[in-house]
């Protein structure tokens, strides 16, 4: 069942643990994040940019919600730039966007969100913003320090919005990382005592297992993910392509034509995912 966001992330903040958001971007993709919470029993949230096709990723969840409709699934716009994907989003079926205004100044992030979130929520639909903000990996040692989100301020943007969770920056950085991720727990347990919604971390991947977990424990409900889970794809595509079998999936898995590959490559990705759901505490949730 797709639900809004909000409900999904506020049933994990009560109960302590996290939800992973792996980007989607085709019917494998979306299948593959559909059978690791089927597995697993545990939520997913569907994070889907813009680029990789609103109207055709929409539609392709609502398919797989009809087939496990006992999965509670959120489908978000990830990275919504502005008003115009948004809307896309809200009239293809998502049951959440993130509005990211989060390079412009702080009374145009609040001004721009707000006009979303009176719309979205009309509709039922869930919004995540962002303040501070998360930088790339590739210019980390520069960029690290430089948006992180003001506890205090999080409190009083958080209020002005009327969101739903919030994207917080606290150290990571999307992409492959250039240096050493350090994640400031001390501001984002700050920030978790201040806001009350939940706490969305932005660059999962490339963090590390033991700052993941930490960070769950310290107050975020949500991990956007997808370098780690297209490299662990790309491998066990590798793998399959060269006849290494024995490391894809459960048994022997050799690629003899594309579609073969594709499958292999959507193996590798699904069992990064689901160990994901494991660390988070997600697994056995419904």
């Amino acid at each position: 069942m797709i639900i809004p966001m909000g409900d999904l992330l506020a049933k994990a903040k009560k109960e302590g643990y996290g939800v992973p958001a792996p980007n989607c971007f085709n019917r494998e993709s979306i299948e593959a994040c559909f059978l690791a919470a089927k597995e697993l029993h545990a939520p997913v949230i569907l994070d889907v940019a813009y680029v990789h096709g609103l109207e055709e990723c929409g539609a392709i969840a609502r398919f797989y919600e009809h087939k496990y409709p006992e999965i509670p699934v959120a489908l978000n716009l990830d990275h919504g730039r502005d008003f115009k994907s948004a809307i896309l989003a809200i009239r293809s079926g998502f049951s959440s966007v993130m509005v990211d205004r989060s390079e412009k100044p702080y009374a145009e992030n609040v001004s721009e969100v707000k006009e979303i979130v009176k719309i979205a929520h009309t509709l039922g639909v869930s919004v995540e913003a962002e303040l501070g903000h998360v930088g790339q990996g590739y210019e980390y040692e520069q960029t690290r320090d430089a948006g992180l989100t003001h506890p205090d301020e999080a409190a009083g943007f958080v209020e002005e919005t009327e969101i739903d969770c919030l994207a917080v920056a606290v150290g990571t950085s999307h992409g492959q990382y250039k240096g050493t991720p350090h994640i400031d727990f001390d501001r984002l347990s700050q920030i978790a005592k201040r806001v009350s919604l939940p706490l969305v971390l932005h660059g999962g991947s490339g963090t590390g297992d033991e700052n993941l977990a930490k960070s769950i424990h310290s107050g975020i409900q949500k991990v956007n993910l997808f370098t780690d889970l297209s490299m662990a794809g790309m491998r066990a595509m590798d793998q399959g392509l060269h006849g290494a079998t024995s490391n894809v999936g459960d048994g022997e898995f050799a690629c003899k034509n594309l579609s073969d590959a594709i499958n292999a490559g959507m193996i590798g990705y699904r069992e990064k995912l689901m160990h994901y759901m494991k660390l988070f505490g997600a697994e056995g949730r419904w």
